[in-house]
């Protein structure tokens, strides 16, 4: 914990957990797409700060026809793109002003997509409705009980339908959130998966991440009833010099920053 308690690494509930990221997300909205929304777009598929593109990776398969859900949409920009790509998507959020977001890209854009304001853990939707579920940096790294949201993604996906999710890499917990040289040596264990907590003055949390090791997440996934397809890691890209929070080209070129999960809900 910092010296004046506002940062630390504890136990938090979920209800606490979604209060807390509810709250910052709405506060943060026009800041994070000030920051960052030139690079994630209004109509892209962005999967990382590294900059894989569903348009180059093809991770999601063949999305023509499909019914897609995106989970943590933020401004939605992914279910978008996926709209001009034949797909029918729903894109949802906790956040009203993350979709506030979503709203004006659909306006400047042109491409909108059906919006909805959800919890992860309870979504809105009939047992076996979409083929695809998908999110980029959305809703798993917020919540308590992630085990949840696998079960809950796993029941609104038809039998043979993908679920693809990219997290911030494990390993990258050990270290400290500093794209420079302070962020190349390990501080932390990677073992430790407290989550990360901001808390105000009555030691009340703010914004909750959470931590799991890539063993939490295999089996997390398995216990859901999914496969795992694959496991990607992104690279990063030569003349790629952006830096977004602790992603930058130092570290970038010596321990992965992302992990994408590529899983499937087996069709018999």
């Amino acid at each position: 914990m910092d010296e004046d308690n506002r940062v630390t690494r504890r136990r938090v509930g979920d209800a606490e957990a979604r209060h807390a990221n509810r709250r910052w997300w709405d506060a943060d909205a026009d800041a994070y797409q000030a920051e960052h929304g030139h690079f994630l777009g209004d109509v892209d598929f962005v999967w990382c700060p590294e900059g894989l593109r569903e348009a180059d990776a093809r991770l999601l398969g063949e999305v023509a026809g499909r019914r897609v859900l995106e989970v943590g949409c933020g401004a939605a920009a992914c279910a978008r793109w996926l709209a001009t790509q034949g797909a029918r998507p729903v894109a949802v959020d906790l956040s009203a002003g993350m979709l506030r977001h979503a709203g004006q890209a659909a306006e400047r854009s042109g491409v909108r997509v059906p919006l909805a304001q959800a919890d992860a853990l309870a979504l809105p939707f009939a047992a076996e409705t979409f083929d695809i579920a998908c999110t980029a940096f959305g809703a798993v790294p917020f919540v308590d009980d992630s085990a949840a949201l696998m079960r809950e993604v796993h029941r609104v996906l038809r039998p043979g339908g993908r679920w693809v999710f990219s997290v911030t890499h494990p390993m990258r917990w050990v270290f400290l959130d500093d794209p420079g040289e302070g962020g190349l040596t390990a501080v932390h264990s990677y073992f430790d998966t407290r989550p990360y907590v901001e808390q105000d003055e009555r030691g009340v949390a703010s914004y909750v991440e959470q931590h799991r090791t890539l063993g939490d997440r295999v089996r997390e996934l398995v216990a859901a009833g999914f496969r795992l397809v694959d496991l990607v890691e992104p690279d990063w890209p030569e003349g790629h010099q952006g830096i977004w929070g602790q992603w930058s080209p130092l570290r970038g070129r010596l321990f992965p920053g992302t992990a994408i999960f590529v899983t499937e809900k087996p069709a018999g």
